[in-house]
């Protein structure tokens, strides 16, 4: 048995919930699981946000982005699309001096970039939410894992979904990144088997 699969893929908490156990016991993290991560979202503004901030996790773990969160949102001004997607090089000067983000340049342009394929969507009559809700026939997809080894990075759905977003003018967004975004927004319920919140519990 590898060390990997010997860590425990859930925990029992003091308020007598069994929780994933990646959100660890760090308050910020075990709301972030139990209110968040999973949980079904529609609003395409929302989503939109989800993807970019996925994308800028890339290389890092999860929990640095989300104690940055509030940070990035005031920075991306509500990560409105139609504002984001105005930004020219003086904002991305104004977001690379900003301390309270993650400074990548060519994440914060990919943000840009992405509010851009957002609003063409827009202009085609296209639903950001619909559209990417359409990939699991409207409905979170749950598999309720016994173990963390039975989660993937990946899938071909995951591939799918990448390569039509990149295709449709989206960055920083390859399968790993799309797997752990529709992890987050509740397309899939990754959730363990004995987790309280599995099954949308």
């Amino acid at each position: 048995m590898s060390q990997a699969s010997a860590k425990p893929s859930v925990l029992v908490h003091p308020d007598g919930k069994t929780r994933c156990a990646w959100c660890g016991t760090d308050p910020l993290y075990v709301h972030y699981h139990d209110t968040d991560w999973g949980r079904p979202e529609r609003d395409a503004r929302a989503l939109y946000e989800k993807l970019v901030l996925d994308g800028f996790q890339a290389g890092l773990a999860w929990i640095t982005i989300l104690r940055k969160r509030e940070a990035f949102r005031a920075a991306f001004e509500g990560f409105r699309p139609e504002i984001v997607a105005a930004y020219g090089e003086a904002d991305v000067a104004r977001l690379m001096a900003n301390p309270g983000i993650v400074r990548s340049r060519s994440k914060i342009e990919g943000a840009v970039k992405s509010a851009r394929a957002y609003l063409a969507m827009a202009e085609k009559g296209e639903d950001f939410s619909d559209y990417l809700w359409g990939f699991v026939d409207g409905a979170p997809k749950v598999n309720a894992p016994r173990a963390f080894a039975e989660v993937p990075t990946s899938t071909p759905l995951s591939e799918k979904l990448s390569k039509d977003l990149k295709k449709r003018g989206f960055v920083f967004c390859g399968p790993v990144i799309v797997y752990a975004f529709m992890e987050a927004v509740g397309m899939v319920d990754d959730h363990m088997h004995e987790c309280w919140r599995a099954g949308g519990r």
